[in-house]
């Protein structure tokens, strides 16, 4: 992503998906590859968020959603587990300003037990700090796992049902979509996938009901701006049914 050719999104007629999700995945393999720690690696793919929130923000995309820490990764080996929290709290302090002075809103989604009170505080002020802005919604996913969001949203339904406050007859989409930690946020358009990995890991199970997927082999920290280009380019050149038909289709 840094070097960029000389062309802006602007005389582009390519149609941009309004919400971009990433699974940044091979920041180990990356690191393996180069002879290197795997704290190494995560901290150049940390660079490459900062390439990455750039770009986007250059294309006039408007949401942008990271999945960084998944629930799962808390059975990792505890020294990486405590540098991938450290990395968390040093990409807020040092680029925060920057985000917010570009008009970055950033939030945090995935469950906050087990955070350290230092990064809770952390993620509470950039939130703050940030809320008004409207450039770019920055949504990183940390302590987050799909299928835990889809229960907590349940059990915070269910509490509501319980006390009388919401009959259960009336409870659809709508009042699940309200208790999701993206509640308000679109549906990613596009989720890509990065080091050759084909699945979804328990990212966004419910917001990806009718996603467009894009899965790369290069490994995150190696994803530059032309492989940004060419999944923006098959995402555009894609026909969204959202399980209709082709109009076009039809007509013949």
């Amino acid at each position: 992503m840094q070097d960029r050719p000389s062309e802006t999104w602007e005389n582009q007629s390519q149609n941009l998906p309004c919400h971009l999700a990433i699974i940044m995945d091979g920041n180990g393999r990356w690191a393996e590859l180069q002879g290197k720690t795997r704290s190494q690696g995560h901290a150049k793919g940390v660079d490459n968020v900062r390439n990455c929130v750039s770009m986007v923000a250059d294309a006039g995309i408007d949401y942008l959603t990271l999945f960084a820490f998944s629930s799962e990764n808390w059975q990792r080996p505890k020294t990486e587990v405590n540098f991938l929290m450290s990395l968390l709290k040093r990409y807020i302090k040092s680029d925060l300003a920057d985000l917010h002075s570009k008009g970055v809103r950033v939030r945090i989604i995935g469950r906050r037990d087990g955070l350290s009170p230092s990064l809770r505080e952390l993620i509470d002020h950039a939130e703050t700090l940030t809320s008004d802005n409207q450039k770019l919604h920055l949504q990183i996913a940390f302590n987050y796992g799909g299928r835990e969001e889809i229960i907590d949203a349940a059990q915070r339904i269910a509490k509501r049902a319980a006390a009388g406050t919401l009959d259960p007859a009336l409870i659809n989409e709508d009042v699940l979509n309200s208790e999701m930690l993206t509640a308000g946020l679109p549906d990613p358009d596009l989720i890509i996938r990065t080091s050759g990995e084909q699945r979804i890991s328990n990212f966004l199970l419910w917001q990806a009901a009718y996603s467009e997927f894009y899965f790369s082999g290069v490994l995150w920290p190696d994803f530059a701006y032309e492989h940004f280009v060419e999944a923006l380019k098959v995402y555009a050149s894609r026909s969204r049914r959202f399980g209709g038909v082709d109009v076009k289709q039809a007509q013949e």
